[in-house]
């Protein structure tokens, strides 16, 4: 009796805090989140253009011509089409570099695709300035009146040759300004989404001159789908000695500017759930850094930064590097430019949260058995036998310990009759009880208190990783990262009409439901009236409630109850003790009992 009391306490608090979790914090969020975003695309309609955009701050003066486009955002093919290029060829990007501002405005993901048909457009990531969805990266330079024009937004580079940017055939441009200053931009690009920008500078002047490098990343809109206190998106940096840095959009707009301070190495850029932009400035000078919202026209958000001067001696030439990472977030990806190219904690760039300690080795280890079976799904399903494997010696002594208890339901009903209402009398004697037979009264919360940390990490890994984006199963399920598309209440798709968004309970959460309601029943039904409706009612509300969870987690969640029973089968006969599932199940919907006898 005790023991059950513990163990629904353990799980009515859990539901409990994911439902209020989920109720009072996630969907209004998401609600406002999402109401702003419809006013912010009114406004947008609505408001003149008439401000300049703004480069980065700070002493020196902006780079010059840096006009923002009009109040109607051009379509993305019209935008891309009026300025002259040079095309962006490999085997993971599609795209081109704008030759007005060698800006990088014009990339798409060749290996991703909007939906999981094959045929479905591919994933863009960065479009022109003049489109409605403008995101770009550029790097430039702010002068003074001794240095001339320097490169900027409205800097017209001229590619030096022909040609594409491949792997394999690195681009050259270059710009000589008023002054006789050259400028010549080395860009090229790896296999998968690091760009390497090198820019040789060249003083032919009789003077030093002393400017500075810049670089930004521009995004006009912000995602259209609401993220959630899981994942972090919006502006993101690690920033040196100074740490990482996590910026939401929400606090740039009532903030205007969030201005971490100087660093001497990191990265900086904008995040969303699976794609990134960054850039990687030079990691031996000084530079400053702010992420803002500017409203002066259209409303843009901007990561960028500023480098403190160099100075070039007369007849000398000088040499700025940056990189710029612009695609999808691919765990080894991220994790190799980290190591290769030196980019203190690029692996941060993925949010695993507080608890990367547990949940980047449950990717791994996802990530192993995919290597060699193919199948996420199966994956899933193995880890689940290695976690279980591995809580084995814990989960037996938790399962003895049920055992056990059950064994005392005679004694301990003899302890009520004897001590009647003196429930102190009884506490005492109960404690007593279970001190001389050895056993723990709050063994049966274990098992329900260890899956919630490997449940959390899972739902984590299955919902950041790009990995599991699009990974299919078997049959139906097509997409891990997202709910069964399946329901009940058309008959799984047999009938000819949508269901509602609260009604779509799939095959997969009746079954993580039906195997939920099997564990349950393998322990006696408490007596107490209040234990035995959370007893029964349990498994649907957590039918309900996984049923808008990813169909990874939710097979997870069936697998692991029918692991549970399975074993806790097997060490119930071990200790002589009757295992009550069926029992339960035949007193379940056998006959009613005559109320009269």
């Amino acid at each position: 009796m005790e023991n059950n009391r513990n163990y629904f306490v353990a799980i009515a608090l859990s539901v409990l805090i994911l439902i209020g979790w989920q109720f009072l914090y996630v969907n209004p969020k998401i609600e406002r989140e999402r109401a702003v975003a419809e006013m912010q695309a009114e406004l947008d309609k609505s408001k003149p253009a008439t401000a300049p955009e703004t480069a980065p701050s700070g002493a020196a003066t902006a780079p010059s011509g840096s006009a923002i486009p009009g109040t109607t955002p051009e379509s993305r093919e019209a935008a891309v089409s009026q300025s002259a290029r040079v095309p962006i060829e490999t085997d993971a990007l599609l795209g081109s570099i704008n030759l007005t501002g060698a800006r990088f405005d014009d990339l798409k993901l060749r290996e991703y695709h909007e939906t999981v048909d094959r045929s479905s457009p591919i994933i863009t990531l960065l479009s022109p300035a003049e489109a409605e969805h403008g995101y770009f990266a550029e790097l430039g330079y702010v002068g003074n009146e001794s240095t001339g024009q320097v490169p900027g937004p409205q800097t017209v580079w001229t590619q030096e040759g022909t040609g594409k940017l491949t792997m394999s055939t690195p681009v050259t441009l270059s710009f000589t300004n008023d002054k006789g200053i050259k400028f010549v931009r080395t860009i090229s690009v790896d296999e998968h989404y690091m760009f390497q920008v090198t820019d040789s500078i060249e003083n032919p002047t009789a003077a030093p001159v002393s400017l500075s490098s810049y670089g930004r990343i521009t995004r006009f809109s912000k995602p259209t789908t609401p993220s959630i206190y899981v994942l972090h998106e919006g502006f993101i940096g690690y920033l040196g000695e100074l740490g990482l840095h996590e910026v939401t959009y929400s606090t740039t707009e009532k903030e205007t500017t969030v201005a971490p301070g100087s660093a001497t190495s990191g990265w900086l850029g904008i995040t969303d759930k699976y794609w990134a932009t960054a850039l990687v400035p030079p990691q031996t000078v000084p530079y400053q850094t702010r992420f803002s919202h500017f409203t002066d026209g259209r409303p843009r958000f901007q990561a960028d930064f500023r480098q403190d001067a160099i100075t070039i001696a007369p007849g000398q030439k000088g040499e700025v590097k940056n990189m710029m990472f612009g695609g999808a977030k691919e765990v080894p990806v991220i994790d190799g430019y980290k190591t290769s190219l030196s980019i203190p904690r690029f692996d941060l760039m993925i949010d695993w949260g507080w608890f990367w300690f547990f949940t980047k080795p449950m990717f791994q280890l996802l990530d192993f058995f995919f290597r060699y079976f193919g199948n996420f799904g199966v994956a899933i399903l193995i880890t689940t036998i290695v976690v279980k494997g591995v809580f084995f010696p814990l989960a037996s002594k938790q399962y003895a310990s049920m055992a056990n208890m059950k064994r005392l339901q005679p004694k301990m009903e003899e302890l009520k009759a004897k001590f009647g209402d003196d429930k102190m009398g009884l506490q005492q004697a109960m404690m007593q009880l279970y001190k001389e037979e050895k056993i723990n009264p709050l063994a049966g919360c274990w098992p329900i208190l260890l899956q919630i940390p490997v449940f959390f990490a899972l739902y984590k890994v299955i919902y950041i990783t790009i990995e599991m984006r699009h990974a299919p199963f078997f049959g139906w399920i097509q997409d891990l990262s997202a709910p069964d598309p399946t329901s009940l209440f058309n008959l799984f798709g047999l009938l000819p009409f949508a269901v509602p968004h609260a009604l779509m309970i799939g095959v997969w959460p009746l079954i993580m439901g039906i195997t939920m309601f099997l564990q349950m029943r393998m322990n006696p039904t408490p007596p107490d009236p209040t234990q035995a409706m959370i007893f029964t009612w349990m498994p649907v509300v957590f039918t309900f409630m996984l049923a808008s969870f990813p169909a990874g987690l939710v097979i997870y969640w069936a697998w692991n109850n029918t692991l549970s029973i399975i074993q806790q089968s097997i060490i119930m006969k071990r200790h002589g003790v009757k295992v009550e599932l069926f029992s339960n199940l035949k007193g379940m919907f056998g006959k009613k009992a005559d109320p009269a006898k």
